[in-house]
């Protein structure tokens, strides 16, 4: 906060403070000449006014919410940028990124300063970290199916996930839908594990050149969308498949992507009709013509193996909701 709106809410807040003790003290004076309990000559509406002093309860109770309010901003954050006695404040400000998190919660500790939030995810890990440790000791697959334990890993998705997958988890465009069997890396529990502890990011270039410009791109967008079983421009896709040699090293000379041929580069199966991006010829030709680099954070800095390991299993579940026969 600059110096100019710490002296603006000083300025503000004491003269307050000052002003309600004043205020109350005048108030406890006798300024007419009626003893207490008699009616005054003071007439509004038809009502007279009775010369009746506050209860002494109502006064003591006034007077100590003044001084409260004095010991309260001494001792806390409030007067503009006076930290309090206490060195108390809610959380760590300014941070951007979980490295200055880490490290603005040893310097709080180093300095002495209370952070509320940084006690409270302390008193949480050491209340919830036990029960965290417990589901992540069984198999992904038997997590999958305790209800319990489904609970705790749909909370973990809302809080971390929802935002780019959807509350339902069915994503949008740029984000998978994890609710079908459709999987870039790989649908199994490690595999799923392991993008959510390690993350992912695309690699898909731009091959706008490589294809010798616009009309390379629309024969490639032609032929890709026929592999799907689209009605295209047969020429097109003729001269489009005659140069997806281009294409193949990730998505396979058939087109089934790169899990189909156990390669780890993530890349599609183009004979599908599931479209991270859109299946339209224009969202194709995007594609193409941009590339895409598709992000996903690691999570195991944030969260932690056990609680990946919860949320692993929670995924696994949407997209298996039946659990498999032994």
């Amino acid at each position: 906060m600059s110096s100019f709106w710490s002296a603006w809410i000083i300025v503000l807040t004491l003269p307050v403070i000052i002003g309600c003790f004043w205020l109350l003290t005048i108030s406890l004076k006798n300024y007419v000449d009626v003893p207490e309990g008699e009616v005054t000559d003071h007439v509004v509406d038809g009502i007279q006014e009775v010369n009746n002093p506050l209860p002494r309860w109502w006064t003591y109770l006034f007077y100590l919410t003044i001084v409260w309010s004095v010991f309260y901003l001494a001792l806390y954050p409030g007067l503009g940028n006076f930290k309090g006695f206490l060195n108390w404040t809610s959380s760590n400000q300014g941070i951007k990124t979980l490295e200055e998190s880490r490290a603005a919660v040893e310097l709080a500790k180093a300095e002495g300063h209370r952070v509320q939030l940084d006690r409270e995810v302390e008193v949480a890990n050491e209340k919830y970290g036990p029960i965290f440790q417990q589901f992540a000791q069984r198999d992904v697959i038997d997590l999958a199916y305790d209800d319990e334990a489904i609970k705790i890993g749909q909370r973990l998705f809302l809080q971390n996930c929802s935002l780019c997958h959807g509350s339902d988890a069915r994503g949008q465009k740029g984000f998978p839908n994890l609710t079908d069997t459709d999987w870039l890396y790989g649908g199994t529990p490690d595999k799923i594990k392991e993008t959510i502890m390690f993350g992912r990011k695309a690699a898909m270039p731009s091959w706008t050149e490589a294809l010798g410009g616009e009309q390379g791109v629309k024969e490639m967008t032609a032929y890709v969308l026929s592999l799907s079983g689209r009605e295209v421009d047969q020429v097109d896709a003729n001269a489009g498949k005659a140069k997806f040699a281009l294409c193949a090293a990730c998505h396979g000379m058939d087109g089934k992507g790169s899990l189909a041929h156990n390669l780890p580069f993530g890349a599609p199966n183009l004979t599908d009709n599931v479209w991270l991006y859109g299946g339209s010829a224009r969202a194709v030709t995007e594609t193409i013509n941009l590339g895409r680099a598709g992000e996903m954070p690691p999570f195991h800095k944030t969260l932690g193996e056990d609680k990946v390991h919860i949320l692993t299993a929670y995924v696994y579940r949407l997209a298996n909701p039946e659990k498999p026969a032994n």
